[in-house]
Formats: C-alpha cells, sequence, structure tokens
C-alpha cells in the first residue's frame, strides 16, 4: 500500500507496507527510570476465577501494573508540568506528521554551574540542534543520541544522570516549528534538578502558537539501520485520560516523486 503526500508543493511516496517501528514494548524485561518497580504482568486470582490458562483457568485475564512515564515509550502532554489535567489523549486530533530523524552525540559539560549542570553532564545543546535541524521545515523532531546500542531496549536509568536538553534547544525547537519532539532519553531534563524541569517548560511555555498542543515522547528507540533524515511520524498513543499515555511512533520512509 503506497500514499501519495505533498509537502512544501513537492510531491512524495510513502509506502505503508514498510512500517520503521522505534518504539520499545512495555515490558517486565524493558527500559525503566524514576527508581519505578519493574512493570507486572500477572493472571487475575480470586476465590471464583483465574485468569491463567496453565493455572487451570477457561481464558488468560492479566492485570498491568506500570507508570507511564518510567516504563517503555510513551507521550507526555503539557499536564505533565501543569495544575490541570491535559490527557495525550484529548490534545491528539492529528495522527501523522512530517518528521526530521537527527543523530547527536551529547557534550561533556565542563564548566562549573551553580544552578544544577556539573562536570561531566551529557548535554544536547542548542547548537547542536540548529546544526542538525539546519533549515528543514517539519512538524515532529526524532533525537537518536550517540553512542546507540541494544542496551537502551532494557536499560534501568535511575541514578544515572542521563544525557538532557539544554533548556535553550527546546525554545529553539519550538521558534522552528516543532510541534512534536521524540527522543531516546527518560526525559527531556536532568534526572536531578530540584524539581525545575527548564526544558520542560521552555518547550510548552514557550510562547509560541500551539504550545498546549505539543508533545514530548521518550525512551524511544531508533535502531542504527534507519538513516538519518525526512519521513513521514505516525503517532500512536493508547487513549489513556492522563499525562502521559504508552505510545507507538512508526515511521515511514519519503520518497520524491518526479514531475
Amino acid at each position: 500500500m503506497k500514499a501519495k503526500i505533498q509537502l512544501d508543493a513537492k510531491e512524495y511516496q510513502a509506502d505503508l507496507s514498510q512500517p520503521l517501528d522505534i518504539s520499545i514494548p512495555l515490558s517486565p524485561e524493558g527500559p525503566r527510570a524514576w527508581y519505578v518497580d519493574p512493570l507486572q504482568i500477572e493472571p487475575v486470582r480470586n476465590k471464583l476465577f483465574t485468569g491463567s490458562i496453565a493455572e487451570g483457568g477457561n481464558v488468560n485475564f492479566r492485570n498491568i501494573f506500570f507508570n507511564p512515564h518510567g516504563h517503555g515509550t510513551h507521550t507526555e502532554s503539557s499536564g505533565h508540568i501543569r495544575k490541570e489535567v491535559i490527557s495525550v489523549n484529548s490534545i491528539l486530533q492529528q495522527y501523522f506528521y512530517t518528521a526530521l530523524l537527527v543523530s547527536i552525540e551529547p557534550d561533556i559539560y565542563d564548566q562549573t554551574d551553580v544552578v544544577f549542570h556539573e562536570p561531566g553532564d551529557r548535554i544536547i545543546t542548542k547548537d547542536q540542534i540548529d546544526k542538525a535541524m539546519n533549515n528543514a521545515n517539519c512538524e515532529a523532531l526524532i533525537i537518536r543520541t550517540l553512542p546507540n546500542s541494544n542496551d537502551k531496549k532494557s536499560m534501568v536509568y535511575s541514578g544515572t544522570n542521563p544525557p538532557y536538553l539544554q533548556s535553550e534547544a527546546l525554545t529553539l525547537m519550538r521558534s522552528k516549528g516543532i510541534k512534536h519532539l521524540l527522543l531516546d532519553l527518560p526525559s527531556v531534563d536532568r534526572e536531578e534538578d530540584g524539581g525545575r524541569l527548564q526544558a520542560h517548560h521552555a518547550f510548552w511555555k514557550s510562547g509560541f502558537e500551539g504550545d498546549n498542543n505539543c508533545t514530548i515522547t521518550e525512551m524511544i528507540f531508533v535502531p542504527n539501520e534507519i538513516e538519518d533524515g525526512t519521513y513521514l511520524l505516525n503517532l500512536q498513543t493508547a487513549p489513556f485520560e492522563n499525562d502521559a499515555t504508552p505510545s507507538r511512533p512508526v515511521l515511514f520512509k519519503l520518497k520524491r516523486v518526479q514531475p
């Protein structure tokens, strides 16, 4: 199945039978952050019912215990940092976007910052984002951090001070029209920053149009064989009425159709 797409008066073709899934499934073996326990999937068991065929039940009927921020690929709304409940399900009314995939190796911070940065922190900077995006015109930005390995699929990030983004980089993205940010880290902010969440605030309180309709998707995984460049993004989300929900971002290659 192939679809024709018009972008900036140019026509492209996307093969919808060739999806590139960049999500990490929710599973007990999957990545986790923020000191949450491993995700649990277990049969319902009570005096009247056993939800496991292996244990003698008629059907498999399992409970799942997880935290959308701490387990696997998830998408967040601005409700993550606001008093009001703003669910991802309520703000996403469109599911296909033009997306730019970039690979960036975070800079090593070598200064002393009395706020929260510390020497040795790995930070993706405004200048790196500006250079990687160049003059691209797209709605979504996907960041693959380097080095890239399969360890990201099962990483326990708690207490490791993972790489994070300079808040100015988020402001720059919004100024360039980015509405949806996807990255293979547990957060855009430093793991321990005193609750400032400066990068989150820069993205969702930028002052640019549509702040409340923007999303951040964290803990994705982009295999090395997927090349940097422009793609069609299908951002699939579970319809939870919550500020974060499990998600499945899928990419499709775009091929220019010559007139």
